[in-house]
């Protein structure tokens, strides 16, 4: 085996270790726990010494293996640059349910995520994988739109997108997923039609948001 061959074997198995420790850790929180890294090695059957040079606090490794598990999950397909408003809502529309949908069926992973986020030390940024799907899903309308507008949409429509919805919606307002899903389909619905009608008094037709059981 050349250098090159080495070089490249042994990139595959930090990959492969970074991956069993992420699962062990997202096994152990799934049970509703809060594992340490030590835990976290025991659980995958890699060595103490080895995890800590891959995660050197718990917090930081709850939150690579919250981001791992979604990774791949949420799609957000590239509409035609010459998208029509009602298409862009459809799109928005389908992202804020596929992710409310994939946070509820993953809660106890993103409440830990969140409680990390609030009493832990790390610095590591989160939230900016749904900036870059909703971007994505708004992108015809950007163009046609002024930056600061674009930009307070994204913000704005970023609210809905995250595990601090559906504590509010759950915790505070008690209401069922049903209608949690429904209610932040009616105001992505509300904000994305206000932010094309006021500057550019586009109206963009019938949004039609629909509840669950009406499906």
């Amino acid at each position: 085996m050349d250098s090159q061959e080495k070089s490249f074997e042994r990139t595959n198995q930090k990959k492969r270790t970074r991956i069993e420790l992420l699962r062990a850790a997202r096994d152990l929180v799934e049970a509703g726990g809060r594992p340490s890294v030590v835990e976290v090695a025991d659980r995958a059957g890699i060595s103490r010494a080895t995890a800590y040079r891959y995660f050197s606090t718990p917090d930081e490794m709850i939150r690579e293996a919250v981001l791992e598990g979604i990774a791949n999950t949420i799609r957000v397909e590239p509409l035609p640059a010459d998208a029509g408003p009602a298409e862009v809502a459809a799109r928005v529309d389908g992202l804020v349910v596929d992710v409310f949908r994939m946070i509820t069926s993953n809660e106890s992973l993103f409440r830990a995520l969140l409680g990390t986020s609030t009493v832990g030390d790390s610095t590591v940024r989160r939230g900016g994988r749904r900036l870059g799907w909703l971007r994505a899903a708004l992108a015809p309308l950007e163009p046609r739109l002024p930056r600061p507008a674009f930009d307070r949409l994204v913000n704005a429509l970023a609210l809905l997108t995250g595990i601090e919805a559906l504590v509010v919606l759950r915790d505070v307002c008690e209401v069922d997923v049903g209608e949690g899903e429904a209610v932040l389909r009616w105001a992505a619905a509300t904000l994305l039609a206000g932010a094309i009608r006021q500057p550019t008094e586009v109206e963009i037709g019938d949004i039609v948001t629909r509840s669950p059981a009406q499906e």
